[in-house]
């Protein structure tokens, strides 16, 4: 462990300067005792790299089919065959839903899936053969063809996904994501979160996350905090992420995301995550990579989510007016007006984006960056008349 005291001056160190991860290990046990130095830093950095803009994207979120081969042991958005919550969206479900998000102009077509369902359920398998598809990342290259016709930029989760089906999907999607949740091989193990998860394996989304960097596509990915890591596995994941940029260029957005339990999972008596702890490791992430595009979900902290933009985020992710978070149901998207007012009241201005962020849009297919240019303003953020 380095001797270092982090005081401001040594956190503008090693914002200039690569820290090792004693030092950001050490870092954030200092911040623990007086967080102001840490906040502060990460506060200028996210300045200086993002200026006064806060963002967000106008989104619908398309439950395609939250049928899944993994089981997570915080995870509720996974159904069971003869459960009420079951989505199985066919094309009509899927063109409805596109008029609606028109209506309410939304720009953003979050298509969410589990991960490769048709290998665990024969009724998924007869399903997708009876909408004439026979995999599901295949019968999502479609729904995006929908979405873009109907005027939404999609932007899929759909797991572990293998080049070919990556390069099919970067054909009319503006960005894809994959939350790599920690790196640590010991959250695998019998009895942790991801046990039974085989794609949340480190080495398999690590994987995935460098195929999307070899295919060129936009790619969000992120951590989830308080499933039981520690504060150096996190640290480990934020690295990891790191490198995996460093190497590809193609990372656009890192996503904190803090843990809630739900009622109906393994992890139902699991302790929500420390906000303080959460807040410091936030900031700690802007430090680390000063200029990566740093999101926290707003509706997971509802009561404080303005307070993190003095932890160096500079945007909240897809907020939809129109359909509900379907991974944490149980919290309600804010109302993108009030949003703007407590961006407003934090001194910064909040402004819509396309899925994919106005400095990797140069990653996007020409046909797609021509559609996004019907409603875009000169930075290629969603123009106001559009989305406000």
């Amino acid at each position: 462990m380095s001797n270092l005291v982090f005081d401001s001056e040594s956190l503008n160190h090693i914002i200039q300067h690569d820290g090792s991860k004693s030092d950001y290990i050490q870092a954030y046990y200092d911040a623990l005792k007086n967080p102001a130095d840490i906040f502060a830093a990460a506060a200028k950095t996210r300045d200086r790299h993002k200026g006064d803009t806060i963002t967000f994207s106008k989104k619908v979120f398309l439950n395609v089919i939250n049928l899944c081969r993994d089981t997570c042991s915080y995870c509720t958005y996974k159904a069971q065959p003869t459960q009420s919550k079951l989505s199985m969206m066919s094309t009509d479900m899927v063109k409805e839903m596109i008029h609606l998000a028109k209506r309410y102009r939304c720009v953003e077509a979050l298509l969410v899936t589990g991960e490769r369902p048709e290998e665990a359920y024969p009724q998924v398998r007869e399903w997708l053969r009876q909408e004439g598809y026979s995999s599901t990342p295949e019968y999502i290259a479609h729904v995006s063809e929908m979405c873009l016709k109907g005027g939404l930029f999609p932007h899929t989760n759909a797991g572990n996904l293998n080049r070919d089906e990556i390069r099919i999907l970067s054909e009319t999607n503006v960005s894809v994501g994959l939350m790599l949740e920690n790196s640590s091989e010991r959250l695998i193990k019998s009895g942790m979160p991801h046990h039974l998860a085989p794609s949340k394996r480190p080495k398999e989304r690590i994987r995935v996350l460098k195929d999307m960097g070899r295919e060129r596509i936009p790619t969000t990915t992120g951590i989830l905090v308080g499933i039981g890591e520690s504060i150096e596995e996190a640290i480990d994941s934020i690295i990891t992420i790191r490198d995996i940029h460093r190497q590809y260029g193609h990372i656009q957005e890192m996503i904190l995301q803090n843990f809630h339990p739900k009622n109906d999972t393994a992890m139902r008596s699991h302790p929500a995550a420390d906000t303080t702890q959460f807040m410091i490791l936030v900031a700690l992430a802007r430090i680390m990579i000063p200029t990566m595009n740093i999101q926290i979900p707003p509706n997971l902290s509802p009561d404080a989510y303005q307070l993190y933009i003095n932890s160096g985020i500079n945007d909240w992710g897809g907020i939809s007016p129109l359909t509900q978070d379907f991974v944490n149901p149980e919290f309600t998207w804010p109302r993108i007006k009030d949003v703007s007012q407590r961006c407003t009241d934090s001194g910064y201005t909040l402004k819509c984006r396309f899925p994919v962020y106005p400095e990797f849009a140069h990653m996007v297919p020409q046909n797609l960056k021509e559609q996004m240019s019907l409603i875009s303003d000169s930075n290629m953020l969603v123009a106001e008349w559009y989305w406000h």
